[in-house]
């Protein structure tokens, strides 16, 4: 029999931009067959498939723990790519602070699970700064993100109940974007740079951020190629997304390891790595 994957999802892609589908065609030339399901569909029977694929399950951030069991279930049956060890640690945010540790230059990261006037204060005294960016420690697609320049009552509850971590506002996001590298089996696919539409700093497609494909710059892959250095585990897919700091050099905002976007669309080749990668997974 054909080999069968399967791209795990989420119940409704509505208002989402997804392009895995590119990647169809060519994993069916390789007659490898393809079928998208939710994670949430827990009666599925894992064992069916020869590998399970986390694409778009751009909703595990709202269920965390069910979504780490459903992965585990899967993980028990056949092969996930991720794997769940990996999962596990680039769920939470501070793996930030694991590669900081490590000497990755990664954007100044303040930790903390209190939002109050006088917290405020004290991350703009330590991190030297006027604006600064606040999202939970687990969050995906900027959900609960804000630009603050000063203290705003309206987010209290948004952050009572949660971990936070707090990043200096990094300008260059305005002025240049931020720059995502795109690997397949540890191997360089292609690069973009996303930019926030005017008056936002979201560089979300889902927040009208505008895509475009890029040659990236030496030093760009030099940092995305040194960040990937520092991860344990065999990667089917990787997303570095830098930023450069006020020095010039470009840091790491973050690792995506779990289910990015993998913008297939901006780079003729990239479905075809892609199915490449996976069918290279499978034959393993």
């Amino acid at each position: 029999m054909s080999p069968r994957i399967c791209f795990l999802s989420m119940d409704d892609l509505a208002g989402y931009v997804s392009d895995d589908e590119l990647a169809v065609p060519h994993l069916a030339e390789r007659s490898i067959e393809v079928r998208t399901l939710s994670w949430q569909q827990t009666a599925i029977p894992w064992r069916d498939f020869d590998a399970v694929v986390i694409r778009t399950p751009w909703d595990y951030q709202q269920h965390p723990d069910e979504f780490l069991a459903v992965l585990s279930e899967i993980e028990s049956q056949t092969v996930l790519l991720n794997p769940l060890a990996t999962v596990r640690w680039n769920l939470n945010k501070k793996y930030l602070r694991d590669l900081a540790k490590q000497d990755v230059l990664v954007v100044p990261t303040l930790w903390d699970e209190t939002y109050t006037a006088d917290n405020l204060v004290r991350w703009r005294d330590t991190l030297g700064t006027d604006e600064m960016i606040i999202k939970p420690s687990i969050s995906a697609t900027a959900a609960d993100t804000y630009r603050l320049r000063a203290f705003d009552e309206e987010l209290v509850p948004v952050f009572s109940e949660r971990e936070f971590l707090v990043q200096p506002f990094m300008h260059s996001i305005i002025d240049e974007g931020e720059v995502s590298l795109f690997y397949f089996n540890g191997t360089y696919s292609h690069a973009i740079v996303k930019r926030p539409k005017p008056a936002d700093f979201r560089v979300q497609e889902e927040h009208g951020g505008e895509i475009s494909a890029i040659v990236p710059e030496p030093s760009m892959r030099s940092r995305a190629a040194d960040v990937l250095d520092h991860i344990d585990g065999d990667l089917l897919y990787a997303r570095v997304d830098l930023v450069r700091n006020e020095s010039g050099e470009f840091a790491l905002m973050e690792l995506e390891l779990i289910e990015p976007s993998l913008y297939l669309r901006m780079d003729a080749a990239a479905p075809s790595r892609f199915a490449a990668a996976i069918a290279d997974r499978i034959l393993r």
